[in-house]
């Protein structure tokens, strides 16, 4: 020990204890899986960047199973800027032309994709980068949206272009990558019945994931402290009956509702809670796994 350590052991002394009072939840937790969409500011900030790496890592060295899936739309929307493609969003939906969908697969499943398996990799994880389409791991069809009219009141339907929703999962690739001490990493890029390729909403492809799998969580790394109540407090916990009273209340509006849909799909599905959690605080992910109190929003069927 330096003499430096030897000066201050009061910072040793609370580390030590932080692990001890971490060691239930490991437990807890020691062979499940836990599905983390990853994107947003944690993505973007690369000291950020590099502690989610590593806290991926310390979760698979503990016993847990991580499966990553990331975004990545602002780097989409740079590189179609970059490359004088014009995009259009219709509800927050990136609208994806033939030739818009091979630019968002080159981006996701290539610099992105690789950028998040080599920094896990480099922090001591074993990563495997995959999309949708590797293993048949995401099946997927055309996303199916309805506007109003507001003026003749007539629903007409919107088309997205290649933009799909998942169909199927292949739950059994990933359990193989699991055996294997592997970390998959995936691009929400699906593959239609005549060989498409479809744009996947990150969140939406992991809660079809993780419901898939039979994890026992689901993290969504949101740049939002959580779900917040009409005072702007973060509401702690949240089950399917209270979420959907909030959500018709209005309590619950704009891009929270999607995230939250997707919450309670995956826990109606069998996963045994969904967390939005905010991914712009450093170790999020430890902090809600392990620790008592969590710093986002669960939501648990009762």
């Amino acid at each position: 020990m330096t003499s430096k350590h030897a000066k201050d052991p009061r910072k040793w002394l609370r580390t030590a204890q932080t692990i001890s009072e971490a060691l239930p939840f490991m437990r807890r937790y020691s062979g499940k899986k836990v599905v983390i969409k990853y994107g947003g500011h944690a993505m973007g900030d690369a000291d950020l960047a590099d502690k989610f790496a590593h806290d991926i890592v310390l979760l698979k060295q503990v016993g847990i199973s991580p499966i990553v899936v990331h975004g990545g739309g602002p780097q989409i929307g740079e590189m179609l800027k970059r490359l004088a493609v014009n995009s259009e969003f219709i509800d927050g939906l990136r609208v994806t032309d033939a030739e818009t969908v091979e630019i968002v697969e080159m981006v996701l499943s290539g610099k992105i994709n690789k950028s998040i398996t080599a920094a896990i990799n480099k922090a001591g994880g074993t990563a495997v980068g995959v999309s949708g389409k590797d293993g048949s791991l995401i099946k997927a069809r055309k996303l199916q949206r309805t506007v109003k009219d507001q003026d003749s009141n007539i629903e007409k339907v919107l088309d997205l272009g290649f933009v799909g929703e998942p169909e199927e999962i292949n739950p059994d690739f990933l359990l193989e990558l699991d055996k294997s001490g592997m970390i998959p990493v995936i691009a929400p890029i699906g593959y239609g019945p005549n060989g498409e390729t479809y744009n996947i909403n990150a969140d939406t492809a992991a809660g079809a994931i993780a419901a898939a799998v039979g994890a026992s969580r689901l993290l969504l790394m949101t740049d939002v402290a959580g779900v917040l109540d009409k005072q702007g407090t973060l509401i702690s916990e949240l089950t399917i009956p209270k979420a959907e009273e909030l959500t018709q209340d209005g309590t619950i509006s704009g891009g929270m509702i999607p995230k939250l849909e997707t919450c309670l799909e995956s826990v109606r599905g069998g996963v045994d809670a969904s967390v939005i959690l905010d991914g712009r605080v450093a170790h999020s992910m430890l902090l809600e796994i392990f620790t008592d109190c969590g710093i986002g929003t669960m939501i648990k069927k009762a």
